[in-house]
């Protein structure tokens, strides 16, 4: 696993810490989940789980106050009670608090029912973790999700954030999530960030939780420093 953080822009600390899955010779993520297949993908969706959590721990997490993202695959949860087992059992040995734990999914991710989503989703939150949609504004199906699916928090996807800084169309794009999320509760976070201008506009559109490398890259079984030099 890799690890690149969530930062609050407010306190320039840390607020989470995302899991990217990488292959054990380091290569991206793409070559990991070009091999995930029907038979192999709830066993893939369950080792990501506790290597992440198992990552995180020996990394440090616990010497932050900061959350652990995971991603994970709707498609694989055949149960979310009994899918959730391991995570719970692995979390309980490492010494990790439940409630640091959050779950993204992207609308990306081909999921089936919306129904078992939800089932997933309530599942979730009733045990006491947050859950995020990844990639949000990426998909033709966004708005729908956001409105059928209440997540807690959700990620705009890096498309929308790319120039934004120089981009009209964008900003009020963003603008108009940012007041969608403030009225429904929802924490906003922003990925892909790569530059200070992008920051910036970020931030005064409204946008406190930035991720991307203008603040870190993901770094291999180890929480990363974030970039003391970005722009508070």
């Amino acid at each position: 696993m890799a690890f690149q953080p969530i930062v609050d822009t407010l306190t320039g600390k840390p607020f989470a810490y995302e899991a990217l899955v990488r292959a054990v010779d380091g290569a991206g993520a793409a070559s990991v989940l070009s091999r995930v297949t029907d038979n192999n993908r709830y066993a893939f969706d369950q080792a990501c789980r506790v290597k992440a959590i198992e990552s995180a721990m020996l990394a440090g997490l616990m010497d932050t106050d900061a959350y652990l993202s995971i991603n994970f695959l709707p498609n694989a949860v055949y149960s979310p009670l009994a899918c959730i087992q391991l995570t719970l059992q692995t979390a309980r040995v490492t010494g990790l608090p439940i409630d640091r734990l959050i779950f993204e999914f992207t609308e990306n991710e081909h999921m089936g029912s919306p129904e078992h989503v939800s089932s997933i989703i309530d599942t979730y939150k009733d045990i006491g973790f947050k859950v995020a949609i990844d990639d949000f504004g990426a998909g033709h199906s966004g708005l729908d999700m956001f409105a059928r699916f209440i997540p807690d928090e959700i990620k705009l996807d890096m498309a929308l954030v790319r120039g934004v800084d120089s981009d009209r169309r964008r900003q009020a794009i963003v603008r108009a999530v940012v007041g969608m999320c403030e009225e429904l509760d929802t924490l906003l976070i922003a990925e892909g960030i790569e530059t200070q201008g992008e920051a910036e506009m970020l931030r005064s559109l409204g946008v406190r939780y930035h991720q991307g490398f203008w603040y870190a890259r993901p770094a291999l079984e180890q929480l990363p420093m974030i970039n003391s030099g970005y722009v508070t």
